[in-house]
C-alpha cells in the first residue's frame, strides 16, 4: 500500500496468518446490501438487522431487479387507448372493473395531495413533444393512473382467462385494501390464536414454524386465511425467497398452481419492487421488471405486469409528460408539418416505471410540501445584523439565504456543520423558534454544543415522534419557525414525507449534509434529488475539514486517494495478508495500540468494516473484540453487562448503547445516557454487538478514533461513498487495516455512488417556485 502513510502505533504482533476464509459479505453501495440476516436466520428475521438493511451475502445470491439494465421501454410494449376497440370500451364503461375499484380506492389515499394540487394555478405543462404511439401510450398510462380505464388496456395482448385473484378490493370510496406482498413490514402484536393458526398452515405447507410470528406481524390477524387463499403472500415476510414461497404453494395447492399463476406473478412483482426499495429505488423500469420475471420462469412477463397493475400491487408511471396538452409539433387537423418530421424533432422514447404506492405517494407529498414551503415564505425579521456577526463567510451566506427562502439546501463536510449551528443561534437571537435535527444522538450532542443551547438540537426520530422538541401547535404542526435538518443524505422518502407534512406554512426548512457520504438506508435519495432539481437556493460551504484526516477525506470526495502528511500519526496504515490477520491486528489496535499512543480508551474507538458476514465482518470482529474487552458467557440472550451494542428501534436507525442488565421486562441498555428497554422477543432481531459496525450504521456519528478494516475479500464492496464515509468517522485518529491492495484507490477513483431510480427529481423540477411565479 503506497497511497497512505504511517505505521501502527505501538507494537503489532506477527502471528501466523490464518487459513483463507470464505468471502466476506460487503456493505456495498445500496442501502440494502449488507445488513440482512444470514440464510439460516431468515426464518426468524422479523426486523432488519443492525441498520435496517440486507446482508450482501443474501443479496449477492441474485442480482436485484434494480441492477438490471434500465432502458427506455419501447412504445410497442403497451397498447394505445384506441387499440382497445369500441366494443371493449363499451364493456369497460358498463361496469366497474376490479382494477378500477382498486385504483378508485387508491385515489382516496391521494385526497390530501390532490387538495393541495388544486390550489395551484394549474397543472404544469408537460409532454408537449410527444406524438404518435408515444403520446397514445402516455394517454393510456395516465388513464390507468386516474382510474378512467382498466389496467388491461395498457397492453397489446388480449387478456387471458382470469387468474386466481386475491381478496376482492374494497368498493370505491372505501379505504384501500393493503397489498401484503408490497406492504411495508409492520410491527404488530400478534394474538396467540392468530400465531397458532398461521403455524398450522405453515406446517401443512412444509414451511418453518418459526415464520409464524413474523408472518402474523406482517400480514395481520387474518394471515392464516390469506396464506391459504394465496400462499405466495408468504413472500411479504422478510427473509422469504421466491423458491421458498413456491415450495409452500405447491404443498398447499398441488396441481392447482403453476409458474404463471396470477397470484404468483403479482406477488413476484411486489417482491421485486420491495427488493429494489432495499437497494434505494422508489421505482423500476418496467422492462427491468419484465426481465427479472422471465428469469423466474414466468412465460409471459408482460401479462404478469398487467395483472400486478390490475391487482394494485404496483402503480405505473410516465414522468414529465401530460396527455392533456396538445402536441406542439402537430397541427389542429392532426397532420404533422414537414419541419416536425426531422430527426432532431423526433419524440424521445417513452420510459415506463413501476412503483409501490407508498413510495409514490411519499414522493408526491414531498414535492407538494416543499413547494408549499417555498411559496409560503415571508421575509419577516431583519437578518442583516445576524449575518454580519456570523463566524465565517459561509455561515453569513447561509443566514442571508435562509432569510429570504422557505427552502434552502446546504452542503459541506464535518467542519461545515458549524454553519447550520450559526444559523440556528442567529434565528434564536431574533426571537424565532429555531431547532436543529440530526440523524443520531451523537450528532444531536455535537450540534447542541456548537449552538451553545441544549434545547437547540434534537434527533429527527425524536422530533417526529414528539419525544423531543417543542411539540405541536393547535393544528398539529411542529411549533417552529425554522428547522435545520443535518445529515440530510440519511433522509429516505417516507421519513421526509412525514417531516414535510409536519411543517406549517411559513416555516423555513434547511436541508444540510455532506453529498459525499452513503445515502439513506431506506428507499429514495431525497437530498440528492433536491440538489439535482435546483428548485431552491443552494449554499455550498467553503470551510474545509481540518487536519490530515480532513485532507484525506476531502481528496476522496473528489476521487483522489492522496498521500497526506501525518506527523502526529493521525492516519496510520496497517498492512495485512488475510482476514485472520485483519481480525488479530484490529483487536490489538483497539485494545492496546491506540489507547497507549493516543490515550483514547477502547470504548471511544469504533471499528468499521465492509459487511456483517465473512471472516472479518462485523460478526467475527465483534466476537473477537468481546472476548478481549468484555469476556462473558452471554447470559442475557448472548449479551453481558458492559457489552457495546447497536440497537435498531426501527429499520434504518442504528443507536449505539451499552448493556446494563436484563430481567423479565427485557434487555436494559444505556443509549447515550438514555435508558432503553428492549423486550425479550425483540432482542435477537433488534440488538447486536457494536464494537464493529458497517459504514451505513456509522453514518451520522463520529468517534475520537476509528479503525477501518479492509480485508482482501471486501474489495467488491468498496466504493467512493463507502470509503469517504468510513474514513471520516474518526475525529483524532484513523487506522486502516489494509488488505485490498490497489482495490482501494481504484474504488475511490472509479466507483462512484450507485444510481437510484426515483421520481422525486422530476416532480420537484415541475413544481412552481416563487421565482417562476414572478
Amino acid at each position: 500500500m503506497t497511497a497512505l502513510p504511517g505505521e501502527t502505533p505501538g507494537t503489532v504482533g506477527t502471528d501466523t496468518p490464518e487459513a483463507a476464509e470464505p468471502p466476506a459479505a460487503t456493505d456495498a453501495e445500496g442501502p440494502a446490501h449488507a445488513e440482512a440476516p444470514d440464510a439460516d436466520e431468515s426464518a426468524e428475521a422479523t426486523e432488519p438487522a443492525a441498520d435496517g438493511t440486507d446482508d450482501a451475502e443474501t443479496s449477492s445470491e441474485e442480482p436485484p431487479a434494480g441492477d438490471a439494465p434500465a432502458g427506455d421501454a419501447p412504445a410497442g410494449d403497451a397498447s394505445t387507448s384506441a387499440s382497445t376497440g369500441e366494443e371493449g370500451e363499451a364493456a369497460a364503461a358498463a361496469a366497474l372493473s376490479e382494477a378500477q375499484a382498486e385504483l378508485a380506492a387508491q385515489r382516496e389515499l391521494r385526497e390530501k395531495i390532490a387538495k393541495r394540487k388544486a390550489e395551484k394555478e394549474g397543472p404544469v405543462a408537460a409532454g408537449t413533444k410527444l406524438s404518435g404511439t408515444a403520446a397514445d401510450l402516455l394517454a393510456a398510462v395516465r388513464a390507468v393512473e386516474s382510474g378512467e380505464k382498466a389496467g388491461a388496456e395498457f397492453f397489446d395482448s388480449p387478456a387471458p382467462a382470469p387468474a386466481p385473484r386475491r381478496a376482492a378490493p374494497a368498493p370505491a370510496g372505501q379505504p384501500p385494501r393493503p397489498a401484503p406482498a408490497s406492504a411495508a413490514p409492520v410491527d404488530r402484536t400478534a394474538s396467540p390464536e392468530a400465531v397458532d393458526a398461521v403455524r398450522a398452515v405453515l406446517t401443512e405447507g412444509g414451511a418453518p414454524e418459526a415464520l409464524a410470528r413474523p408472518a402474523t406481524g406482517t400480514l395481520g390477524e387474518q394471515a392464516a386465511e390469506l396464506l391459504r387463499a394465496d400462499p405466495w403472500q408468504l413472500l411479504a415476510v422478510p427473509g422469504v425467497r421466491p423458491e421458498q414461497a413456491d415450495g409452500f404453494a405447491r404443498a398447499l395447492l398441488g396441481a392447482a398452481c403453476g409458474p404463471d399463476d396470477g397470484r404468483r406473478t403479482a406477488a413476484l412483482v411486489g417482491w421485486l419492487l420491495e427488493r429494489a426499495a432495499l437497494q434505494g429505488h422508489t421505482a423500476l423500469d418496467a422492462e427491468a421488471v419484465r426481465a427479472a420475471l422471465a428469469e423466474r420462469a414466468v412465460s409471459d412477463p408482460e401479462e404478469a405486469v398487467r395483472i400486478a397493475v390490475e391487482e394494485g400491487v404496483a402503480l405505473v408511471f410516465q414522468e414529465g409528460t401530460d396527455p392533456t396538452e396538445p402536441d406542439a409539433a402537430y397541427e389542429e387537423d392532426g397532420e404533422a408539418p414537414a419541419e416536425a418530421e426531422t430527426e432532431a424533432e423526433a419524440p424521445e422514447p417513452v420510459q415506463v416505471l413501476l412503483g409501490l404506492d407508498r413510495y409514490a405517494l411519499a414522493e408526491e407529498s414531498i414535492a407538494d410540501g416543499l413547494a408549499r414551503l417555498m411559496n409560503a415564505c415571508e421575509k419577516g425579521a431583519d437578518w442583516a445584523e445576524a449575518a454580519a456577526a456570523a463566524p465565517s463567510p459561509s455561515a453569513a451566506e447561509l443566514i442571508r439565504t435562509a432569510a429570504t427562502a422557505g427552502l434552502v439546501a446546504h452542503s459541506g463536510g464535518e467542519a461545515a456543520r458549524a454553519e447550520p449551528a450559526a444559523l440556528i443561534a442567529a434565528a434564536r437571537g431574533l426571537g424565532l423558534r429555531a431547532l436543529g435535527a440530526t440523524h443520531s444522538e451523537d450528532g444531536r450532542r455535537r450540534l447542541a454544543e456548537a449552538v451553545g443551547a441544549p434545547d437547540a438540537a434534537v434527533t429527527l426520530a425524536g422530533l417526529l415522534s414528539n419525544a423531543e422538541g417543542p411539540g405541536r401547535d393547535e393544528d398539529g404542526a411542529l411549533a417552529l419557525d425554522l428547522l435545520v435538518v443535518l445529515d440530510a443524505p440519511q433522509l429516505d422518502v417516507e421519513g421526509a414525507a412525514v417531516l414535510v407534512e409536519a411543517l406549517a406554512d411559513g416555516v423555513r426548512l434547511v436541508l444540510s449534509g455532506d453529498p459525499g457520504v452513503l445515502g439513506s438506508a431506506g428507499a429514495g435519495r431525497v437530498f440528492a434529488d433536491v440538489l439535482a432539481a435546483r428548485a431552491c437556493p443552494q449554499v455550498v460551504s467553503r470551510t474545509p475539514d481540518p487536519g490530515p484526516i480532513g485532507e484525506l477525506v476531502s481528496g476522496i470526495g473528489i476521487g483522489e486517494l492522496t498521500q497526506v502528511e501525518a506527523p502526529g500519526k493521525e492516519v496510520v496504515i496497517v498492512p495485512v495478508r488475510d482476514a485472520g490477520e485483519a481480525v488479530h491486528r484490529t483487536v490489538q489496535l483497539v485494545a492496546d495500540s491506540v489507547p497507549r499512543a493516543f490515550s483514547i480508551p477502547a470504548g471511544d474507538t469504533q471499528v468499521i468494516t465492509v459487511g456483517h458476514g465473512g471472516a472479518a465482518g462485523t460478526r467475527a470482529l465483534n466476537e473477537a473484540l468481546k472476548q478481549r474487552l468484555n469476556p462473558g458467557p452471554g447470559r442475557f440472550g448472548g449479551f453481558d453487562p458492559g457489552d457495546r451494542v447497536i440497537h435498531v428501534p426501527a429499520p434504518g436507525r442504528a443507536v449505539p448503547g451499552v448493556v446494563r442488565s436484563a430481567d423479565a421486562e427485557g434487555l436494559h441498555l444505556d443509549c447515550g445516557g438514555v435508558p432503553v428497554v428492549v423486550p425479550q422477543e425483540r432482542v435477537e432481531s433488534a440488538v447486536r454487538h457494536g464494537w464493529a459496525l458497517s459504514a451505513h450504521q456509522a453514518a451520522g456519528m463520529r468517534w475520537p478514533a476509528a479503525v477501518v478494516v479492509l480485508p482482501g475479500d471486501a474489495a467488491a464492496g468498496l466504493s467512493r461513498p463507502w470509503v469517504y464515509t468510513a474514513f471520516g468517522r474518526g475525529e483524532r485518529h484513523l487506522s486502516v487495516v489494509h488488505g485490498v491492495d490497489q482495490a482501494l484507490p481504484h474504488a475511490v477513483a472509479q466507483i462512484p455512488a450507485q444510481e437510484r431510480t426515483t421520481r422525486l427529481r422530476p416532480l420537484l423540477e415541475a413544481v412552481p417556485t416563487p421565482d417562476a411565479a414572478s
